[in-house]
């Protein structure tokens, strides 16, 4: 059996905690915080704690899922095949309806430059200023 610690951020918001995910045989079986971090200090929230706990979960999406136009059934997909249907429908509702029938809605468990590109994506690709975050709330 082989264990180690590897050390990473936190993903479930913002802040940028540090923690150690406990790896036993290449599975992740725990979480560890970071006494040295700077943003932590040695602390984690409830969250970061079970930070873990998704990352081999049987029900876990680990492909894309396209919704089949004849059958409605999911079906997977490449990623470059989703990421097409997805900047293609975009496109289709801001030519149809106008930049502002779409709208963006950011995650507290990006960091604040991936807000910061999606924010981008929507004012200076899409056109629309309808930009929303669950911190406002």
């Amino acid at each position: 059996m082989e264990y180690k610690n590897v050390l990473t951020t936190c993903i479930y918001c913002g802040c940028g905690c540090g923690l150690y995910l406990q790896v036993l045989d290449n599975k992740i079986v725990g979480t560890l915080p970071a006494k040295g971090h700077v943003i932590g200090e040695g602390k984690l929230c409830i969250k970061g704690w079970n930070a873990h706990d998704f990352v081999h979960h049987p029900e876990r999406l680990t492909t894309p899922l396209i919704r089949d136009q004849k059958g409605g059934k999911l079906r997977e997909a490449t990623w470059d095949e989703a990421l097409d249907l997805v900047a293609s429908r975009l496109n289709q509702v801001a030519a149809e309806y106008g930049p502002d029938a779409t709208g963006f809605f950011a995650s507290a468990k990006c960091t604040n430059e991936e807000n910061y590109v999606l924010q981008k994506l929507a004012r200076g690709v899409i056109g629309t200023n309808n930009v929303d975050h669950c911190a406002r709330l």
